[in-house]
């Protein structure tokens, strides 16, 4: 295994699932064989990608003798929802900073209902970006007498990004098992741990499949972040890999209404995946890819004897903190 050289703790149900959506596939008029892998099926805390990095994240952690998990986010976030769930796992105390004026506890729902449920202490930030965001939560860490162990937002640091190098091995076992293969991968894209490590695995193992992410966010600089997070992951395991912006394939048009904006392509997106897969996707990552897919299959941008996987990546409890927004069209 391409990760065995980093220490690794168990959280994740794995491996998550992959299977085909034959229904969604007919209710987009045909197109490409679509396959899903299951990472909304991880288990920690109702799942998601996050799980994977935090397995090589907290291990880690607890290398370095720290008892408090420290990381920030949105006030919805999935990674932050997860990496609390991790901490209460591993009998480590988590602290939360969210980027997000102070919201009254008793509105507290989704993700956020969800930190306070797992013990984690939320520390609310005015903060123009997440290092700053982080460097203070890891202040009151350490001022509370912890040794906190910084976790940057989204976990897209090389170890985090090694837990989907270690997906990808995943996926292709099950895919030679099943004498299958795939011709792209489609996801959410965006503090691009994922991508990175999608990217280093497919190429380390030289699978002819193209990584090919949505863009949930208009923030610029992306792809050569992903660029740099490959080259250190890569690094971190051993290997002689080299890549280029023109490796970073990026779908960035869906993501022009901005971060977790809910449009009525997320509305629609949902709703058919559920109807006709019964299968729940939260609408600013994977509604946002799921948005990305739909569209690209009826604009017929993949051959017919293609095959497509469509990476969920969790967040479904965010779905519930954005009920009132998500229901606007109903109006």
């Amino acid at each position: 295994m391409l990760t065995d050289s980093l220490p690794r703790v168990s959280l994740a149900f794995l491996p998550t699932p992959l299977h085909e959506m034959p229904r969604l596939r007919q209710a987009l008029g045909g197109g490409p064989r679509l396959l899903i892998k299951r990472d909304d099926q991880t288990g920690l805390a109702t799942g998601g990608n996050k799980t994977r990095k935090l397995e090589f994240l907290v291990a880690d952690a607890l290398d370095k003798n720290a008892d408090t998990l420290v990381t920030v986010g949105a006030i919805q976030s999935n990674h932050c929802r997860q990496t609390a769930a991790a901490a209460a796992k591993m009998g480590l105390r988590c602290e939360l900073g969210l980027r997000s004026e102070p919201l009254p506890r008793p509105q507290w729902n989704g993700n956020l209902l969800l930190d306070d449920l797992l013990g984690a202490v939320v520390h609310w930030s005015r903060a123009d970006d997440y290092d700053a965001v982080l460097e203070e939560a890891m202040a009151a860490a350490r001022a509370a007498g912890h040794t906190p162990y910084p976790i940057p937002v989204g976990g897209s640091v090389p170890l985090g990004a090694a837990g989907y190098v270690a997906a990808v091995e995943e996926l292709a076992e099950q895919l030679q098992a099943r004498g299958e293969r795939v011709d792209r991968i489609l996801f959410a894209s965006s503090s691009g741990g994922t991508h990175a490590g999608l990217l280093v695995g497919v190429r380390a193992l030289g699978l002819e499949t193209r990584v090919e992410g949505i863009s949930v966010n208009k923030v610029g600089g992306l792809a050569d972040k992903i660029v740099s997070l490959c080259h250190e992951t890569a690094a971190l395991l051993g290997l002689d890999l080299r890549f280029t912006a023109d490796d970073v394939i990026l779908h960035t048009r869906y993501g022009e209404a901005g971060y977790a904006v809910i449009t009525d392509a997320e509305r629609e997106a949902l709703r058919l995946i559920a109807r006709t897969e019964g299968i729940i996707c939260d609408p600013v990552y994977t509604g946002r890819a799921l948005a990305g897919l739909t569209d690209l299959v009826r604009r017929g941008a993949f051959g017919p004897d293609e095959t497509v996987l469509f990476w969920h990546t969790g967040g479904s409890s965010g779905l519930f903190g954005k009920a009132a927004e998500f229901m606007e069209s109903e109006k």
